[in-house]
């Protein structure tokens, strides 16, 4: 396990990403998340509808894992597993959310991007804490930028009173400016977007639900 070298292919691999959207409308949009029970790693993918915030599909894939979790390069843990269930939907989808950062990462390539620019796919990150970066505004507000070497990489939502913020930022094919208002359009009765709630939820029962 070579960090350099993981880190130089974050670097190259942050260059194809794509900043403006890819998408034609927003029907559709798929959450996907992990659980882990020792190295094995539960991953579900979620297709909902857009509007109504239905759940259309659930697929979940399992897989060992050996990588360990390294800050920063989360994707070379959980890229794999995320890929195989979202691979596996039935449903199509205008938009992915994904459980981690997209480009508010150290090398600007978090797991969102990783995945979105492998398989050529709009994603968003949405993440419970910053990995780089800061919030210069001491605000209250529902959304604020995040700041990272002078650029915006994305925003800290706090999504209701009493309530954990959530830090967003574009994966790829997904504009600055479109991952905040998707993002803020799936938030509803829960702290996490409903495409990541629901992925969170049918991973856990997945991981429950396994005897080993």
């Amino acid at each position: 396990m070579d960090l350099k070298k993981l880190a130089q292919l974050q670097v190259q691999m942050a260059k194809k990403v794509v900043l403006r959207d890819g998408f034609s409308k927003l029907e559709k949009i798929a959450g996907v998340d992990i659980a882990y029970k020792k190295n094995k790693a539960f991953a579900a993918a979620v297709v909902l509808d857009f509007r109504e915030m239905s759940l259309l599909e659930v697929r979940i894939r399992v897989m060992n894992v050996s990588f360990p979790y390294i800050p920063g390069f989360l994707s070379f843990r959980e890229a794999e597993p995320m890929k195989s269930a979202i691979l596996s939907l039935t449903q199509d989808y205008d938009v992915l959310l994904v459980n981690g950062h997209g480009i508010a990462h150290p090398r600007g390539l978090g797991i969102a991007s990783h995945i979105g620019v492998e398989l050529g796919v709009p994603s968003v990150g949405v993440a419970k804490g910053l990995l780089c970066g800061e919030v210069k505004e001491d605000s209250e507000k529902e959304a604020v930028p995040v700041f990272f070497e002078d650029e915006v990489v994305g925003y800290r939502i706090i999504p209701g009173r009493k309530r954990r913020p959530i830090y967003v930022s574009p994966g790829n094919l997904v504009s600055l400016k479109s991952s905040l208002e998707i993002v803020k359009a799936c938030l509803r009765r829960h702290s996490l977007p409903e495409p990541l709630y629901e992925a969170h939820r049918a991973a856990a029962e997945a991981k429950r639900k396994c005897a080993t």
